[in-house]
């Protein structure tokens, strides 16, 4: 082999190196990125389902109030 093919094997093999590298390490970035977004995102979602367990438990307490203002229901109409 010549080495003038020698040296275009190395070169692109450099190249390609560098190439996957850079592929790489932006791949890497990208996924940091998203990793702390979406833990972001589920500390929000945690705070909001405990917000609606308050709400539930609210429109629990509302419920049984009301329905002690209403009394029982009644079964049978009587005409």
């Amino acid at each position: 082999m010549s080495p003038d093919v020698i040296g275009m094997i190395i070169a692109l093999f450099a190249f390609t190196l560098t190439v996957l590298g850079g592929v790489a390490t932006m791949l890497a970035k990208q996924t940091k990125t998203l990793d702390t977004r979406f833990d972001r995102m589920e500390v929000r979602l945690d705070r909001m389902d405990d917000r609606f367990y308050r709400l539930e438990g609210e429109l629990v307490e509302v419920k049984i109030a009301i329905a002690r203002i209403e009394g029982p229901r009644r079964h049978l109409q009587q005409p």
